[in-house]
């Protein structure tokens, strides 16, 4: 499988905060949820780090089967829908946003003796 992350490295604007996280939930996610082929949309809001590591307001992750899932989402037309409002979101942010993409493998838990 596959993970391709937007990560939101900065700040959102102070006061912002609230209205920041509502315009993805309404605006964005409608569309990301969407994308051809995405198996799962995740939004990860930042709470806390280590000292010293950058900050990441937010980071979306959507999960594809294989590369050629995320190329035709890349190519499709709500994908650059979503670029347009985007562009509305980061006025609410200082910072940029960049993109990675993981193969990923998942592994389950050992369950802990009670």
């Amino acid at each position: 499988m596959i993970i391709r992350y937007a990560l939101f490295e900065g700040e959102i604007h102070e006061g912002k905060e609230a209205a920041f996280r509502a315009f993805v939930k309404e605006r964005l996610v409608p569309l990301w949820t969407q994308f051809p082929h995405a198996e799962e949309v995740r939004v990860l809001d930042g709470l806390e780090r280590d000292a010293g590591a950058p900050v990441y307001a937010m980071a979306l992750a959507i999960r594809y089967p294989d590369m050629d899932a995320v190329n035709a989402a890349l190519q499709s037309n709500v994908r650059f829908e979503s670029r347009e409002v985007t562009a509305e979101l980061l006025r609410m942010f200082t910072g940029k946003v960049h993109h990675h993409v993981f193969s990923a493998n998942e592994y389950q838990p050992t369950p802990q003796a009670s």
